[in-house]
């Protein structure tokens, strides 16, 4: 903290001081040049993660939008938009996935039991994340191999006939008083969770 009665060449040494700090410490921030982003050719050439993210019935585009940015991030093989959720080209996805809908491959299905099918036809294990009896809390997931999970709507969730095709549900566990979450947050976490043990 900079004393009042500090001279002005003391105010301007602690001034320096700080900046050298700031950055030649190990904390310093990366530059974008140093995050080794991917281009959207070497994005499409890698090696997913062979996680799907299912959204159904999803009101909000930013949201949507929010997801495919996450996807992108932990390099997810694709998301599949049900219902009517919106889908690409949309101006409200676009804001919040500032590019990931362009590196993320994505389909779209008339319903979440559509999606199932096709999933299970694939070999993935599809699992609901809701609130349900039975659940496997997010932390005690431990599942290899092919995953899918499935996302519902702000408001009601995922569809109860859904959730009756999947393979189980998971939950994430919540210690407040909500006891809800943003399905963009939701996402975010479950996503982290189910990516972060594959990272070598």
């Amino acid at each position: 903290m900079v004393n009042s009665e500090w001279s002005d060449n003391q105010r301007i040494l602690v001034s320096i001081n700080q900046i050298l700090l700031a950055y030649f410490c190990s904390m310093r921030k990366l530059s974008m040049e140093e995050l080794g982003r991917k281009s959207v050719e070497e994005f499409k050439e890698s090696p997913k993660t062979p996680v799907i993210a299912v959204l159904e019935n999803v009101r909000s585009a930013y949201n949507v939008g929010s997801v495919f940015r996450t996807a992108d991030a932990f390099l997810i093989e694709a998301i599949y938009i049900t219902g009517y959720t919106a889908k690409p080209p949309h101006k409200e996805i676009k804001k919040t996935a500032l590019g990931a809908e362009e590196t993320v491959a994505w389909q779209h299905f008339r319903s979440g039991n559509d999606a199932v099918q096709a999933l299970k036809q694939d070999g993935y294990k599809v699992f609901a994340v809701e609130q349900v009896e039975n659940s496997i809390s997010l932390e005690k997931f431990d599942l290899a191999g092919k995953i899918a999970v499935i996302f519902g709507n702000e408001v009601t969730g995922v569809e109860q006939s859904t959730i009756a095709m999947c393979d189980g549900t998971i939950e994430i566990p919540q210690l407040g008083m909500k006891h809800s979450l943003n399905i963009a947050t939701a996402a975010g976490v479950v996503l982290w969770e189910l990516v972060r043990t594959k990272i070598v």
